[in-house]
């Protein structure tokens, strides 16, 4: 007669343990510091630089209601988010010695770039998780198509904005930029 439960004979009936009961507590993971993934946390928006920081970036994104506010500002890179109203966009710009990199949380659009203000010859519909990479000087607009606020996050190399930035609309950013 054989015996099924020696693992020499048959390694593969071996009866390994999913839970471990005895220590709860210590396998597999400490469940008092992992989070509840269904909750969400509120995140205050302000610039957290240039200390170091971690932030669930997609659910500071869906929360702002801003036109643009910086998240972080170090010495070479900045993070900023972005809420564009329903048939309004960024507005068409450039930036001469910048790169960009834009990342599309929440809401559909179309991007638009060329060398030219005048000749904008590259054009994409973008939504949900879609990135644009804007090379340093070409001319560039995101337009809101949607049906809903365009939630997104910008990241420029280096900083483009000072240090704190909030524009609660788009008229406020104008103003400050030609300030």
């Amino acid at each position: 007669m054989y015996n099924f439960y020696k693992p020499y004979i048959y390694p593969y009936y071996i009866n390994t343990p999913m839970y471990n009961l005895h220590n709860m507590y210590k396998y597999p993971y400490p469940c008092w510091f992992n989070a509840p993934m269904y909750k969400k946390q509120f995140i205050k928006l302000k610039d957290y630089g240039p200390e170091p920081f971690v932030v669930n970036i997609d659910e500071a994104t869906k929360q702002n209601n801003t036109y643009r506010t910086a998240l972080w500002t170090g010495e070479n890179l900045q993070v900023t988010l972005m809420s564009i109203d329903v048939g309004d966009d960024i507005g068409l710009e450039v930036h001469p010695t910048v790169d960009q990199f834009i990342r599309i949380e929440e809401g559909q659009g179309l991007v638009k770039m060329g060398n030219k203000k005048d000749k904008l010859d590259y054009q994409e519909k973008v939504s949900d998780d879609f990135a644009i990479m804007v090379p340093a000087g070409k001319w560039h607009n995101v337009i809101n198509t949607g049906n809903k606020p365009l939630k997104l996050y910008a990241i420029y190399a280096p900083p483009e904005h000072p240090r704190g930035t909030i524009h609660e609309t788009k008229a406020d950013a104008q103003v400050d930029e030609e300030d």
